[in-house]
C-alpha cells in the first residue's frame, strides 16, 4: 500500500480530513459537524478539548481504519484564535475566536492608542480589529485576571493540536503575524517588546514555517490517538491559508475567495503591502507575505435565511435563479454580525432595503447572495489598491456548489473565477504541505475544472454604487441599535 499524508482541518462549524498519496488523489475523507458557542452578544468561543481535540479523534479514528501507511501529518484551523493554557497545555478557559469574536473593542483603542495606528500598521502590516490576538490578551488580563494569572502558555487550534500531538510549543510564521501586535513582519520573528507591553511574563511560542516538520507523534500520542509513534508533523497554519494553498495560490496576484460561513479572501504580493483596511501577513511558504480581507458573515446569512423561511438551499437558489439581477429592488447590507475588513466595524449592523409587501423568499435569498457580492468587490477593490490587480481568482467553500453564487459574483466584480478540480477544503492543503515538507512535488495536485465568466455587461454597476452608499446612510442607527442588543441580549437558544 502505498504511502499516504494526513491532513486535518478544524473549522468554524465543522472539521475534515483527508488522506493523499504523493501524487494527489484522495483515497479518504471524511468529516464532523461541531457547536460554536456564543454565551455572550459578541462572543464566539469553542471548547479547545470537546471540538478541536474531539474531532481529530474522530476524524483520524475514521481515516486511518484501513490500515493506510502514513508518512506525515498537518493540521490547521481557525484562526487567529487565543486560547490560553497552563504549563502543562491545559486549556484554562474556552478559545476566543477570531475576527467574529468582538469582545475587546475598548482594548484594541487602548493598544492603538498607546503604541500608534501608524506604527502598528508599519511593522505589523494591520492595524488592530477584532481580529487581532493582542488586545484579546489584554482583556482576559482585565477581565478574567484568575485566568490571566495562570496563563503559560497561547495557542491557536492547529498549535494546539500540535502541541497535544508531539509536546512542542510552537506557532507557524503565519499564524503569529496574526498576533498583533506582538509579531513583526518586517523581521519574521516576535515584537518581543510589544508583546511585554500586551501580555507581560506571557512565554510566546517557538516559530516555525507551515512547511517545515516541527516534532514527532509522542508514545502517549500514540496511544490516544491510534497514529504511529514517531510519525513527523508539520508546523500547521490557520485554516484559510491551508485552503489557498490547496488551490495553487502561491504566486504574486493569486487570489483565493473563499465561500464559506464566513467569506475569505488571501492574495499572494510580492512585498508587504500594509493597508489600514485589510491584514498583511506573512504566508504559507518561507519568506512570503499575503493580503487578506475577510467578511464577517456569508453563508451564515444565507443560512439563517433558510432557516428563518423553513427551505432547504437547493429550493432557494432555483427560486432566487429566476430572480432577475437587483433582486427586483432589494439591498441588502451582509453586516448580520458586525464586520471585518474592509471597514472594522464591529457595531456594523444588516440591512434590507426596499422592502414591499411583493417581495418573497426568493427576492430576499438572491439579495443576500448579491449583498455578499458586493462586499468582495469592495475587498477587491481595496486589495487592487493595496498590493495591484488581482491575476488568478480560485473559488473554494461549500458555496460554490450549484453555480448561482459564484455566477452572481462573478458578474458583480467583472472578473473570472477558477474552479478547481477538489473543493474539499483546508484539510486537502494540510495534506500538500506534509508531502511538501516530506520532498514531494505537489505542483500537479488538484487542476483547474472549469472557469466562471461573467456574463458581459455588468447589471450591477448601479446597485453597487448604491450598496457602498447605504451603509455611511444607516451607520448611526446601526450603531444605535448595536448598543441595545448589547445591552438587552436576546435569551440563549
Amino acid at each position: 500500500m502505498a504511502e499516504v499524508y494526513l491532513g486535518i482541518d478544524i473549522g468554524t462549524s465543522s472539521s475534515k480530513g483527508v488522506l493523499v498519496t504523493a501524487a494527489g488523489e484522495i483515497v479518504a475523507r471524511a468529516s464532523r459537524a461541531h457547536e460554536t458557542a456564543t454565551p455572550r452578544p459578541g462572543w464566539v468561543e469553542h471548547d479547545a478539548d470537546g471540538v478541536w481535540w474531539a474531532d481529530f479523534l474522530a476524524l483520524t479514528g475514521e481515516l486511518t481504519a484501513a490500515g493506510h501507511r502514513i508518512a506525515c501529518l498537518a493540521v490547521s484551523g481557525i484562526g487567529p484564535v487565543l486560547l490560553p493554557a497552563d504549563g502543562a497545555g491545559k486549556p484554562l478557559r474556552p478559545a476566543i475566536l477570531y475576527g467574529v469574536d468582538t469582545r475587546a473593542t475598548e482594548e484594541i483603542d487602548e493598544l492603538t492608542g498607546e503604541l500608534g495606528a501608524e506604527e502598528i500598521l508599519r511593522r505589523g502590516g494591520t492595524p488592530l480589529s477584532s481580529q487581532a490576538v493582542g488586545p484579546k490578551l489584554r482583556w482576559l488580563a482585565r477581565h478574567e485576571p484568575e485566568v490571566y494569572e495562570r496563563t503559560e502558555l497561547l495557542f491557536m487550534a492547529s498549535s494546539y493540536l500540535v502541541h497535544r500531538l508531539t509536546g512542542r510549543y510552537v506557532l507557524d510564521h503565519h499564524s503569529a503575524s496574526q498576533c498583533d501586535p506582538m509579531y513583526d513582519q518586517t523581521a519574521f520573528d516576535w515584537a518581543h517588546d510589544w508583546a511585554s507591553v500586551v501580555a507581560p511574563g506571557l512565554a510566546l511560542p517557538e516559530l516555525a514555517w507551515p512547511t517545515e516538520v516541527v516534532g514527532t507523534i509522542t508514545a502517549a500520542a500514540a496511544r490516544e490517538t491510534g497514529l504511529p509513534e514517531g510519525l513527523p508533523v508539520t508546523a500547521g497554519t490557520v485554516d484559510a491559508w491551508a485552503e489557498a494553498a490547496s488551490v495553487g495560490v502561491r504566486e504574486p496576484g493569486d487570489v483565493m475567495v473563499m465561500y464559506g460561513t464566513t467569506m475569505f479572501l488571501v492574495q499572494v504580493v510580492a512585498a508587504p503591502s500594509p493597508h489600514p483596511a485589510l491584514w498583511t501577513t506573512s504566508g504559507v511558504y518561507p519568506g512570503t507575505w499575503s493580503l487578506a480581507a475577510g467578511m464577517a458573515t456569508s453563508g451564515a446569512v444565507t443560512d439563517w435565511l433558510r432557516r428563518l423561511v423553513g427551505a432547504d438551499f437547493a429550493t432557494l437558489v432555483a427560486e432566487a435563479a429566476e430572480v432577475p439581477p437587483g433582486s427586483r429592488g432589494l439591498l441588502l447590507l451582509p453586516y448580520f454580525a458586525g464586520e471585518r475588513t474592509p471597514i472594522f466595524d464591529p457595531s456594523a449592523r444588516g440591512v434590507i432595503a426596499g422592502l414591499t409587501l411583493g417581495h418573497g423568499r426568493a427576492e430576499l435569498y438572491r439579495a443576500a447572495l448579491e449583498g455578499i457580492a458586493y462586499g468582495v468587490r469592495h475587498n477587491l477593490e481595496v486589495m487592487r489598491a493595496a498590493g495591484g490587480p488581482a491575476r488568478r481568482l480560485v473559488a473554494v467553500g461549500g458555496g460554490t456548489q450549484g453555480g448561482l453564487w459564484t455566477r452572481i459574483v462573478s458578474d458583480v466584480t467583472g472578473a473570472a473565477q477558477v474552479i478547481p478540480a477538489e473543493t474539499v477544503g483546508a484539510c486537502l492543503g494540510d495534506a500538500m504541505l506534509a508531502a511538501a515538507a516530506s520532498g514531494v512535488d505537489v505542483s500537479g495536485w488538484n487542476p483547474d475544472d472549469h472557469v466562471v465568466h461573467p456574463s458581459g455587461d455588468n447589471p450591477y454597476d448601479d446597485f453597487y454604487s448604491r450598496y457602498r452608499e447605504l451603509y455611511p446612510a444607516t451607520v448611526d442607527v446601526a450603531h444605535f441599535l448595536a448598543g441595545q442588543q448589547n445591552a438587552s441580549p436576546p435569551p440563549q437558544a
